[in-house]
């Protein structure tokens, strides 16, 4: 079975309570923990780096999350996890969007990452 074209449904759990479906067989879990998770409006998923693929590595990635109070990500700092994982993890938390606030807001996101090889 190639890795790269297979899609199946996940169910992820998100710390907050909420729950939602992804089709990438690479991520595994996404959690949103703090006052971040009441405000993300769109969820862009990490894709899964060929390097990692190859190497079969797994893992998570923490990141720790500042938004802003227009809703846009306004900086990342990375708490733990594989380095080869993190550059994606970043990518994509960069291309989430949040509803607007007050002030700015800091949470920690958590991307985990399974290879099917």
């Amino acid at each position: 079975m190639d890795c790269g074209k297979s899609r199946r449904w996940l169910s992820l759990i998100v710390l907050a309570g909420l729950t939602f479906v992804a089709t990438s067989p690479m991520l595994v879990a996404q959690e949103v923990q703090g006052d971040l998770s009441k405000r993300v409006k769109t969820r862009v998923q990490p894709t899964y780096p060929e390097l990692a693929r190859r190497m079969a590595v797994k893992g998570t990635v923490k990141l720790m999350v500042t938004v802003g109070a227009n809703g846009r990500v306004k900086s990342t700092k990375v708490v733990g996890g594989h380095p080869v994982l993190v550059g994606a993890s970043e990518d994509a938390i960069r291309r989430w969007k949040f509803d607007p606030a007050a002030d700015e807001t800091t949470g920690i996101v958590e991307f985990t990452f399974q290879s099917d090889n």
